[in-house]
């Protein structure tokens, strides 16, 4: 399938470890869907900036700053043509704040593109400040690139994270997608075991048989599924049910997946938490890159 009119897959670059790898998947990506790629570099201009944590640049001029940008924007423009070398490119240079700007641009975007780590990251963080930032407020999706070197070399299924959650059904619409466009299997993983052992010590209240509850989640799985196999016939959909902890699930099939696609926030989630314990565990951990979704009404 091709993207809808005028809606470019947009990456974001910085100085980053993981700046390269978002490019290179972004630029596959594109040129797999026929569609165009938009790579934008952002920073505040307040004299001074910060790489990684490390203040850098102090005193540093605006004309400076963007000479130092255009560097930038030049090296991802060559290595994007050297993935796909006919792919249309546009680029963006701004002096703003690198999560404001990628969010307002998320409005008319098919997909936000980042890497495993951005600057302005925090010590003892996989993913930086401004991915996690991007992932819980975008108006697109969002593809963080993270695990193996060259991801886009990977030739696993697609795997779909099902909780019944209202932006699980969008992960499910945009997995077939996905599944449908890059001509590989659709794993549909539904996890049905949301209780630790401590949860057991901890709670006075009776869990019901294990054998009833899997009836119950295998008619949940079959309801999430219903409809989407008709609308994608080319899709080789491969229904998974697993007793685990659907975090440990998917950070499991993410070591031989090509893309794990999740809901932002599943159907344990907290009000006012825009990305879940699932989501955000994946975007920390997953061993190949992540797709988050949210929900339309999600904001």
């Amino acid at each position: 399938m091709t993207d809808v009119a005028g809606q470019a897959i947009v990456v974001g670059v910085d100085y980053s470890t993981g700046a390269d790898d978002a490019v290179r998947w972004a630029a596959a990506t594109a040129q797999a869907r026929r569609g165009e790629l938009k790579i934008v570099h952002a920073r505040r201009h307040s004299g001074s900036y910060f790489y990684d944590g490390v203040l850098e640049g102090a005193g540093t001029d605006a004309e400076a700053m963007r000479e130092d940008a255009d560097r930038i924007i030049r090296g991802a423009v060559e290595l994007a043509r050297s993935q796909a070398k006919d792919l249309a490119i546009t680029t963006e240079v701004c002096v703003e704040s690198p999560a404001l700007t990628l969010i307002e641009l998320s409005r008319d975007a098919r997909t936000l593109v980042l890497g495993r780590t951005g600057r302005g990251g925090f010590a003892g963080m996989l993913v930086g400040s401004t991915t996690i930032a991007v992932a819980g407020h975008a108006h697109c999706p969002v593809a963080v690139v993270r695990g193996r070197a060259d991801s886009t070399t990977v030739a696993g299924p697609v795997v779909v994270g099902i909780d019944g959650s209202p932006t699980s059904e969008q992960a499910i619409a945009r997995a077939f997608d996905e599944a449908s466009a890059r001509g590989v299997p659709l794993v549909a993983l539904h996890a049905w075991l949301d209780v630790t052992y401590d949860d057991l010590y901890v709670t006075s209240r009776v869990l019901p048989a294990w054998d009833s509850i899997r009836a119950e989640e295998e008619r949940l799985l079959a309801q999430r599924l219903a409809g989407w196999q008709e609308k994608y016939p080319d899709v080789d959909l491969r229904r998974v049910l697993v007793r685990d902890r659907p975090r440990h699930a998917l950070l499991e099939w993410s070591a031989n997946a090509q893309l794990v696609v999740v809901g932002s926030r599943g159907r344990g989630g907290f009000i006012g938490m825009l990305l879940g314990s699932i989501s955000q565990a994946l975007l920390q951990h997953a061993q190949c890159p992540v797709l988050v979704v949210r929900h339309d009404g999600a904001g």
